[in-house]
């Protein structure tokens, strides 16, 4: 069950980031992250995010942690 919620919130985060415009490298600046961890993000085996990493990735993504989780 995490893993498939981990997935759908780096589904989101790729979706939105592309919204926005951004590659990867420019969000990992955004969120003070490597590049590499938001490719893990996005990817198929996702990492589990804490909830102030979750906040920071919604705050760079103009959004809120919730529609992070959402559908």
């Amino acid at each position: 069950m995490a893993h498939t919620i981990n997935i759908r919130i780096g589904r989101k985060i790729k979706e939105l980031r592309r919204k926005c415009g951004l590659t990867q490298e420019e969000l990992a600046e955004r969120v003070k992250t490597s590049y590499k961890y938001v490719q893990r993000i996005e990817g198929k085996s996702p990492p589990d995010l804490r909830v102030s990493s979750l906040e920071r990735f919604a705050k760079a993504l103009k959004t809120t942690p919730l529609k992070l989780l959402g559908p």
